[in-house]
């Protein structure tokens, strides 16, 4: 997968789209007439697609923002002016309709959308081989159904658009339950359509695995834990994957896409403009890396407090200090799962990882309730982290003690925020002032599309 991004650089040229919310067809450098036609073609426009996933307003920066920095796990570091005043906005729950971040994130969001939707729209009447045709149409659901799935999450009350925009359509909004129902057929058909695994420069496409794991995730969202469960159960006993030993070597550029991972946003370095930002936005200092430490996303005191005495993962998630180049300690609290060596600024070779197999037992833990089994399935997570068990004799409910458990195993991992809502949760744990439960659990729509689109409701 990191080879076909080479290829992704030059499919921005053929499938940019327009700055305006309302075009949300791709416009091309070649005649669309003579595009769309052969495999080759939509080998470019699925890649296209994850390419997508890595701008800043997606995987680079948005998302991370929208669902860790909102939550109680991270802030916006130390700075709080300039461009850090739109994440200290979003971390405190004063952001207006205004805030660029979270306008990019609904604009660069649509635009994966709409190339997933050309492809789902033109690959039918297209004469190619049956499973190519098959994989790139269960990727282009995925894609399109993991980014919906974020912008349900993040603003409830979206247009779900499943066919290319044609001028003159009227965009309508529909809540987050309607959006989430049309990902669970998708999925399942994104997971009948895709292949188990990959070889070579495939690794890291989208699976049955990966289809399965969002799948799972959207039936727990919606309240459906039995189908949650089934689908788990099959993620686990025919997807072939397995707990690293070690939690450790889960992070890192050579532990990459390894037997624990689902789903990578893949990133390669090299000056050729897919490269990710995380090392250089996460450290706090240039004496970490090549380039600039702004610092952001800095791990909270809280989340600090929430790791367990002996919990192995701390060392390899965040740290606390930092030795400079001239041999000072220096306190800071900063994410370590993201960090690389660096030639060039913002350019690292990081994935992110979207998800991972102890997200799996956790969720299925989640899908059982409180049953032996379910703390079997926790343990065994716990257990790699060099935890005791735990069981119902723990204090504590088994919803706290299962959504503690996900805070610190998948910490950093954008999981927080939509946890907390499906917990039901935000209240208990959010003490900023702004903050009423049920006024504030979706982002506001971006202004600008709100003055295109004069029929829209805000949050």
């Amino acid at each position: 997968m990191k080879r076909i991004l080479y290829i992704m650089l030059c499919t921005s040229m053929i499938m940019g789209c327009s700055e305006d919310f309302t075009d949300l067809a791709p416009i091309s450098n070649r005649n669309e007439a003579d595009f769309y036609n052969s495999s080759d073609d939509f080998e470019v426009a699925i890649n296209a697609s994850y390419a997508g996933l890595q701008s800043t307003g997606v995987y680079g920066r948005g998302y991370w923002t929208m669902f860790e920095m909102r939550s109680d796990n991270t802030d916006q570091g130390p700075d709080a002016t300039g461009l850090a005043r739109q994440y200290t906005e979003i971390n405190s729950f004063t952001e207006d309709a205004l805030n660029e971040q979270v306008t990019s994130a609904w604009s660069e969001s649509y635009k994966v959308i709409a190339n997933c939707n050309v492809i789902l729209s033109r690959i039918p009447n297209v004469e190619m081989e049956t499973a190519a045709k098959n994989r790139v149409t269960g990727e282009a659901l995925f894609i399109r159904s993991l980014v919906y799935y974020h912008m349900a999450i993040a603003f409830g009350n979206i247009p779900l658009q499943l066919e290319p925009f044609v001028s003159g359509d009227e965009l309508v909004q529909v809540n987050e339950d309607t959006v989430l129902q049309q990902l669970v057929t998708d999925l399942m058909q994104a997971e009948e359509l895709l292949p188990v695994s990959y070889s070579g420069s495939l690794v890291g496409k989208a699976t049955k695995g990966a289809a399965a794991t969002l799948l799972a995730k959207v039936l727990l969202t919606l309240g459906d834990n039995s189908a949650a469960e089934t689908v788990l159960r099959r993620i686990i006993a025919n997807y072939g994957y397995e707990l690293l030993p070690d939690y450790a070597n889960l992070w890192g550029v050579s532990n990459e896409n390894n037997a624990e991972s689902i789903f990578e946003v893949q990133y390669i370095s090299g000056g050729i403009g897919q490269g990710s930002l995380f090392t250089n936005d996460f450290s706090p200092s240039t004496d970490l890396q090549t380039g600039s430490g702004f610092g952001r996303n800095r791990p909270t005191v809280s989340m600090l407090e929430a790791y367990e005495a002996g919990d192995l993962r701390y060392d390899a998630s965040m740290g606390d200090s930092y030795v400079n180049l001239e041999g000072e300690v220096v306190e800071a609290r900063y994410i370590k799962k993201y960090q690389s060596d660096l030639a060039i600024e913002n350019d690292s070779d990081i994935n992110f990882v979207v998800f991972r197999y102890a997200d799996v037992l956790l969720m299925l833990a989640e899908a059982l309730g409180e049953t032996a089994e379910s703390y079997d399935l926790i343990n065994e997570v716990r257990n790699r982290a060099g935890l005791a068990d735990i069981d119902a004799a723990t204090p504590g409910t088994f919803e706290e003690k299962l959504l503690h458990e996900r805070r610190v195993e998948l910490a950093f991992e954008n999981h927080r925020w939509p946890d907390l809502k499906r917990f039901g949760a935000v209240g208990k744990i959010i003490e900023a002032e702004p903050f009423i439960t049920g006024t504030r659990e979706y982002f506001f729509i971006p202004q600008r599309e709100m003055d295109i689109n004069p029929n829209f409701v805000q949050n």
